[in-house]
């Protein structure tokens, strides 16, 4: 194959290997989501920190992995909470930190570290190397973290007036169908958000190499079009809009189509930001990890810009 559908081979061959693996995890939620965004957000990182040296900087590179780990772990709190608290409450102790609280202690000595670690290193600036450390926990761990937090919004910190509307025989969080059929939901609207960023992808990339004629951002992108972020936009409204109607109740339609504006308009944001980060560094890719996409920080720029965003969309109007 060749022209301008000469990678679409590797694309689909990674598509085939990789989707499966993503919504399996997605869905069990979990430890194994959790190891699965930890690797995604470390093996991007270390992609950040690689355009960061091309820049002339030297991040700290265990500090940041540490720090992206115990970031994206205080989104797990509920499930630590449950694992230590008898501990706790046995002993007659302290109680545990509430998830605000530890998410804020993580940051703080993560910050405080970064610092430390900097007055002994005496490896150039520490505008440079600090600067680009925090920036790359920032942007891709706390990013990426948040997606964590919404996978287990759905456990025990699901709204029991929400959920008791669509199972009204159960009687409190302690029927298991209850509790099992909220976090169903849980891998669903992942699999959904994961669905919607690739319908969006995939929508404008045949749209923009089919109608594009008016260039969206050429200083960042020269190949992308307008007419491409239209069908991307539309191709992730659609496919949200798809999965609430069918296998997310909890959601009302508008509620749907907000997420899949937010990843439509966003994500697409995201890709834009992520390839001025590359045009900065002057690369044409992070990385050439995965066939056909480039680096792992290329296949997953939209879905780390707008995971924060969704998040607060889900937890604090959603959910509310």
């Amino acid at each position: 194959m060749s022209g301008k559908f000469s990678n679409l081979a590797p694309r689909i061959v990674v598509a085939l290997v990789g989707i499966p693996v993503i919504l399996f995890a997605g869905y069990s939620g979990g430890l194994l989501f959790l190891f699965l965004i930890l690797a995604i957000g470390i093996l991007a990182l270390l992609e950040f920190f690689t355009l960061a040296k091309a820049k002339g900087a030297d991040p700290q590179t265990l500090t940041a992995i540490a720090g992206l780990s115990a970031l994206q772990i205080s989104f797990f709190h509920e499930r630590i909470q449950n694992f230590i608290l008898p501990f706790f409450i046995d002993s007659g102790g302290i109680s545990m930190l509430q998830k605000l609280q530890l998410f804020i202690t993580v940051l703080f000595l993560f910050l405080v570290l970064v610092l430390i670690v900097e007055l002994f290193r005496n490896k150039g600036s520490i505008f440079l190397n600090a600067g680009f450390t925090i920036f790359g926990v920032m942007y891709v761990g706390i990013f990426l973290a948040s997606l964590v937090g919404i996978r287990e919004l759905f456990g025990a910190e699901f709204p029991y007036y929400l959920a008791i509307q669509h199972l009204p025989s159960a009687t409190s969080f302690a029927d298991d169908t209850l509790a099992a059929t909220t976090y169903a939901w849980g891998g669903f609207t992942v699999i959904a958000i994961f669905a919607s960023i690739w319908m969006c992808d995939t929508a404008a990339y045949f749209g923009g190499l089919s109608m594009g004629k008016h260039k969206l951002f050429p200083r960042v992108s020269p190949n992308k079009s307008w007419e491409g972020a239209v069908c991307g936009f539309l191709g992730a409204v659609a496919t949200m809009v798809l999965f609430q109607n069918y296998l997310l109740p909890y959601l009302l339609l508008h509620q749907a189509i907000v997420i899949g504006s937010i990843i439509g308009i966003f994500g697409q944001i995201g890709d834009l930001i992520e390839s001025l980060l590359k045009r900065d560094a002057n690369v044409k890719d992070s990385s050439g990890l995965i066939p056909g996409h480039g680096g792992v920080l290329d296949r997953f720029d939209s879905l780390i810009f707008v995971s924060p965003i969704l998040y607060l969309y889900i937890d604090f109007v959603v959910l509310s």
